[in-house]
């Protein structure tokens, strides 16, 4: 059965208190995950090509966002049940082994909940801020994801790669998830489904059409085949463009393979919430 999750932004103008209520309602109506996704800095002019607009620009121009695995422990305490996505963390801009500290401690106060969804970013102002080079960022969250797997998994921990190095440590506590909580790649390059193929358990595909789905799986299964993988052992998770977010195209997407829709769910007070995420429901059965 096709399972359904919401994706939410939140800022400076969201309360404490509508974050908690709109996660113990979606949680209640019976949503199955939760997603928020990351930038740490907007900018009101940039080159960069937002990747899902046809002018380039990230829709809505916003100007903040709460730092999403933040965010995702004040939703885990204000839930029981309902999964945790980072949609999506954009983990080359930052130290892993912080993230797998702050990754880690999440999973381990919501009892294992945790999906962790990694993109490598489309921002380069957002970098430059960072001091983090544009440059190889995909060779950066690679060894980045080396790094948190050690962090998560060894008792002893210690790392030498091109970015990243540190000696035999100890970061606990472990993720509750063993090995580690699911990594969910988002993208839909043929490099961004190479790490599907290769490090993920999950694809995490954003504004895409049942024929696009189709495509991008084409892509990814021979792929997987090359790591002796099929497309049954990985997840896939799709947020529909809106002219796709009907009961005809949600079968298709079922069809041909994704376990997960995500959708945005976004209102300024939680009775509009509420009637969006009824109506959402509704289109599942």
């Amino acid at each position: 059965m096709l399972k359904l999750g919401c994706q939410m932004a939140f800022n400076e103008h969201t309360s404490p208190e509508y974050i908690a209520a709109a996660a113990a309602m979606v949680e209640k109506l019976g949503y199955d995950s939760f997603w928020v996704p990351e930038h740490v800095l907007f900018f009101p002019e940039y080159e960069s090509k937002y990747p899902y607009s046809e002018d380039g620009r990230i829709q809505g121009d916003p100007r903040s966002l709460l730092d999403p695995l933040t965010a995702l422990t004040y939703v885990a305490a204000n839930t029981s049940k309902i999964r945790l996505g980072t949609g999506i963390c954009l983990v080359p801009q930052r130290n892993p082994v912080y993230t797998a500290k702050q990754v880690a401690d999440l999973d381990y106060l919501s009892g294992g909940r945790v999906d962790f969804g990694i993109g490598i970013g489309w921002l380069k102002e957002e970098f430059n801020a960072l001091g983090v080079p544009w440059t190889d960022r995909a060779g950066r969250t690679e060894e980045c994801i080396g790094v948190m797997k050690t962090l998560w998994c060894d008792e002893l921990s210690s790392f030498q790669g091109k970015y990243f190095s540190f000696e035999a440590a100890y970061q606990n506590p472990k993720p509750v998830q063993r090995p580690h909580p699911p990594l969910i790649f988002g993208g839909e390059s043929r490099a961004a489904l190479k790490r599907v193929a290769t490090l993920g358990q999950g694809w995490f595909t954003f504004n895409v059409t049942p024929e696009s789905l189709a495509q991008g799986i084409d892509i990814l299964q021979p792929l997987l085949e090359e790591q002796g993988r099929t497309i049954s052992d990985i997840s896939i998770s799709v947020t529909p463009d809106r002219q796709h977010i009907n009961q005809e195209s949600l079968k298709r997407f079922e069809e041909l393979g994704a376990e997960q829709i995500i959708l945005p769910l976004f209102a300024n007070n939680t009775d509009k919430l509420e009637g969006k995420a009824t109506k959402y429901l509704e289109l599942m059965q």
